[in-house]
């Protein structure tokens, strides 16, 4: 596949040296646009606009020049307030090749001006149009500056420049239609990237600097001293990586501009690899030293090695622990301290959660319950959630390693999981594992 540069802007611009010298001057700023050239392009660009099937109702053209030699002419149109402005290369018997405002006013190279930027009224600033575009994308962005970078036959690629440092580089459809789908890229993924596309506008410090801003809305006390950008989540969340002058380390989740989530660094092995500009290992060992003791206040002997979050719930932290025996459990630990438990990896699926960093299946603890309720002969080796009753509790089903025919416990979840029945599903009926049906 050819990258953007190698078929995009600056082929065409190079094509438009060709216009006549007359027609070439008028391609600066400071003329006017003479009322033959505006005659021209109305009569003759609203058919080459249909030909190029863009999405634009002209509403003034101005015909730039033709070639003579390969009766190629050239276009501007504008296509009302608002709305992206083009400039059309329409050679004759041949389709139309179609570029927005922007990637005619971006200059070729330095020190260069543009061969034919866009002068009519309506074309004036067409980077405000982008801004409406970049927000559908899922992105708050108010550009200061644009440059188009060059197309593929499927797509468009315009950097922009926010206010705030922030940058992107906008992904549109080829001809640009603003009614198809845009999506905009942090212009840090391509910092580092082995890509032909990069960011010039700004540099990547001044755009990194807006990890000072979310710092300040999380309002968590960093002072900031360095600055990470991890990635973007697919649905355009973004996360950025702060360390803090006292020590501790934070990972923003942004979400359309603001910060949707504030992570501990110690909380966040997660996320895009964690934190990497602070010791996360030695926020690890303390975090785990904290669960530890949470842990046994609830009533649990688990002395935690490893340990990962589930997304968080109002007024409780749902964590998944591994024990330094190798036992797994889910703590639910409320904020208040009261009502916290511990669950194993066995009762854990009873409150909708499930194990997956340990071994541990915690079949040895319904094994237990059965014996509860004198189903003395079944070593559980296998389990499944069937589902809740009208009262409230969940049943479980379970098959025993003797291969005989199993069970089914019934569980209440509140105010803590314990078992207060079982029967054989000889009896009980919806029995669907191995050996119980």
């Amino acid at each position: 596949m050819k990258t953007p540069k190698a078929i995009g802007l600056v082929a065409a611009l190079a094509a438009l040296v060709l216009v006549p010298a007359a027609a070439v001057s008028q391609g600066k700023k400071d003329a006017e646009i003479p009322a033959a050239a505006r005659k021209s392009g109305m009569a003759e660009a609203p058919a080459i606009v249909q030909a190029a099937g863009l999405g634009c109702n002209v509403s003034d053209a101005r015909k730039i020049g033709e070639d003579k030699k390969t009766k190629t002419g050239y276009y501007e149109v504008a296509c009302g307030a608002g709305n992206m402005g083009f400039v059309l290369q329409a050679p004759a018997g041949a389709a139309p090749t179609v570029f927005t405002c922007i990637e005619a006013n971006t200059p070729p190279g330095p020190d260069q001006k543009p061969s034919a930027p866009c002068l009519l009224p309506e074309n004036a600033d067409p980077k405000a149009s982008l801004a409406p575009l970049i927000q559908k994308s899922g992105v708050q962005c108010l550009p200061e500056q644009a440059r188009g970078i060059g197309q593929t036959k499927t797509n468009t690629y315009i950097e922009v420049a926010c206010q705030g440092g922030e940058g992107y580089i906008v992904s549109a459809s080829a001809p640009f239609d603003a009614a198809k789908p845009v999506q905009a890229q942090n212009c840090l993924v391509y910092d580092d990237a082995e890509t032909n596309i990069k960011c010039t506008l700004t540099d990547k410090a001044k755009r990194l600097a807006v990890v000072d801003t979310y710092a300040q809305a999380a309002n968590n006390g960093c002072a900031v001293k360095d600055r990470r950008f991890l990635g973007a989540a697919k649905d355009n969340a973004q996360y950025f990586e702060a360390s803090c002058q006292d020590g501790k380390g934070y990972i923003y989740k942004v979400t359309g501009g603001k910060v949707a989530e504030t992570y501990e660094c110690a909380k966040a092995s997660h996320l895009l690899g964690g934190c990497t500009l602070t010791d996360a290992r030695q926020a690890a060992t303390e975090q785990a030293a904290l669960y530890t003791r949470l842990a046994k206040a609830a009533g649990s002997n688990c002395d935690v090695d490893k340990y990962a979050l589930f997304p968080p719930r109002p007024g409780e932290e749902v964590v998944e622990m591994v024990c330094k025996d190798g036992k797994g459990a889910i703590g639910l630990f409320k904020a208040a301290g009261g009502g916290s438990q511990v669950l194993d990896c066995g009762r854990a699926p009873v409150a909708g959660y499930k194990c997956s960093l340990s071994k541990d299946a915690g079949y040895a603890n319904l094994t237990a319950d059965l014996k509860k309720f004198n189903f003395n002969s079944c070593d559980v080796s296998e389990s499944r959630v069937v589902g809740k009753s009208e009262k409230g509790t969940t049943y479980v089903e379970v098959a025993c390693a003797d291969g005989l025919k199993g069970y089914m416990i019934e569980y209440q979840s509140t105010p803590k999981v314990q078992a207060v029945n079982a029967l054989g599903c000889a009896f009980a009926g919806n029995c669907k594992l191995k050996g119980n049906t």
